[in-house]
């Protein structure tokens, strides 16, 4: 970032879940990336070592838990553990994308809370501070008894999607628990607002019941926090067209994409999905031309450096 000292205390270091964003988020700070070995033996085991000196700095990790997740969640931990005994000050766990967020309460008998879990085994390990990005339920961060701070990736889209015509957007939530998510990104666009209201009967399951708001003729545009398996996605594209929409897009912070996901939205009526940069996209899906990725490296940067120099991170929000 142009113009802005930064500490030498500052430290970044990366696991092998996305070091790409790691390197942008260096480089919008103007700060090389720390040295670290994040390897495996040949039965698996993660064997980590700080390649320099981090007493008393402090140290952000950047770290999704996205696909492999026990995998890159291992890392995120012994990297904690590492740093902790290695004197380090302060240690944030920055994670673009917080994977078990979906299982955030118990909504049937003898299943676990598995977000609180991770998040128990965060601050056990050593994490002092987690900056996270987009979670799927806000109350996440009430799971941790150290700071949160919970960023949204709506102002990189939003500025995106600006450059557009919006003269006959429609934003559309997913569904219920997402209308206040989309409400705020229809506000911000100043644009109006549709809801389409579906029964979930298993998980990654969806059946689009009906649309709520006038979606004739206009272009829709879908907002999530993420797309796993795209069948919702689909299901509610196929369900706009019919009711007369002129085109379809959506947007979601997190590419988790599994499975069938970038052969449905290939195959879809979609104009186009925005994602975040927060996971890597795998080949085939870099190699969708529907699918399109913005970086929330500068974001994630302008956040570091405020929690390092101990000012507001509230300005990120607007």
């Amino acid at each position: 970032m142009q113009g802005v000292l930064i500490a030498d205390r500052l430290k970044i270091l990366s696991g092998n879940a996305n070091p790409s964003l790691s390197r942008a988020i260096c480089a919008a700070l103007g700060i090389p990336l720390a040295g670290a070995i994040v390897k495996s033996f040949s039965d698996g085991e993660i064997w980590v070592q700080i390649e320099e000196n981090v007493r008393g700095s402090d140290v952000f990790i950047v770290q999704p838990s996205c696909t492999p997740v026990e995998r890159n969640l291992m890392e995120l931990l012994l990297m904690i553990d590492a740093l902790k005994r290695a004197s380090a000050d302060r240690i944030t766990a920055v994670m673009p994308y917080y994977g078990y967020a979906r299982q955030d309460r118990k909504d049937r008998s003898r299943v676990p809370i598995s977000a609180k879990v991770v998040a128990t085994m965060l601050e056990a390990a050593g994490a002092n501070r987690l900056l996270a990005l987009d979670l799927h339920a806000a109350q996440i961060q009430g799971f941790f008894n150290v700071p949160v701070d919970h960023l949204f990736a709506s102002p990189v889209m939003i500025e995106y999607f600006r450059s557009t015509d919006l003269s006959k957007t429609i934003v559309v939530s997913p569904d219920a628990g997402g209308v206040e998510r989309a409400r705020a990104f229809a506000k911000r666009l100043e644009v109006p607002l549709a809801i389409i209201d579906k029964r979930r009967d298993a998980p990654n399951v969806a059946e689009i019941m009906h649309i709520i708001g006038d979606v004739e003729d206009r272009d829709c545009l879908i907002i999530d926090d993420l797309i796993d398996t795209a069948g919702t996605l689909v299901k509610g594209c196929e369900a706009l067209l019919s009711k007369g929409a002129r085109s379809v897009s959506a947007c979601a912070t997190h590419a988790v994409l599994s499975g069938p996901a970038v052969e449905r939205i290939t195959g879809s009526g979609l104009k186009e999905v925005v994602f975040s940069d927060s996971i890597p996209l795998r080949p085939e899906a870099a190699a969708c031309g529907k699918i399109r990725v913005l970086s929330v490296a500068r974001l994630l940067a302008r956040a570091i450096q405020s929690i390092h120099e101990e000012t507001s991170v509230s300005t990120l929000f607007v």
